[in-house]
């Protein structure tokens, strides 16, 4: 199974990036158009993306201010069943994030699409808590 994994360094601390990956506020301002959910063990989000983009995840796993880890549980037919987590480490002042989307069923257009958007939504959270910027949703990943 294929894989999505990405690293990036962000300044600011563990605890704003975890706001940032897990609150519904923090979601909408580089992800999400709207999001709900509690960074709970077995608690379930709403990640809506538009009409006809109104997904739900169940939180798999979840350490404050170091991991939130979703298993999209009604997604498009590619993402349902995949994994989209963050692990967070205090390196010199800075965090990196371990990012993976893991579980993809094979390597198709929609894998190599969502590779792209995610490398662009990444770039938008280190923008968002490293200068508090956000990015109107349309114009987020550039692919219109």
């Amino acid at each position: 199974m294929p894989n999505i994994c990405m690293n990036v360094t962000i300044r600011g601390s563990a605890s704003s990036v975890f706001e940032a990956i897990s609150s519904a506020r923090g979601l909408d301002a580089w992800w999400t158009l709207e999001a709900a959910g509690e960074p709970l063990p077995g608690a379930s989000y709403r990640l809506y993306f538009g009409p006809g983009y109104d997904w739900l995840a169940e939180v798999t796993g979840c350490t404050p201010d170091r991991s939130v880890e979703w298993t999209l549980t009604r997604a498009d037919t590619d993402w349902t069943g995949t994994r989209v987590s963050f692990r967070l480490e205090d390196v010199n002042g800075s965090v990196l994030v371990r990012f993976c989307h893991s579980g993809w069923a094979n390597c198709n257009d929609h894998f190599l699409r969502s590779t792209y958007c995610w490398a662009m939504y990444l770039r938008l959270l280190k923008r968002y808590v490293e200068r508090g910027e956000t990015v109107p949703y349309s114009e987020r990943t550039g692919q219109q």
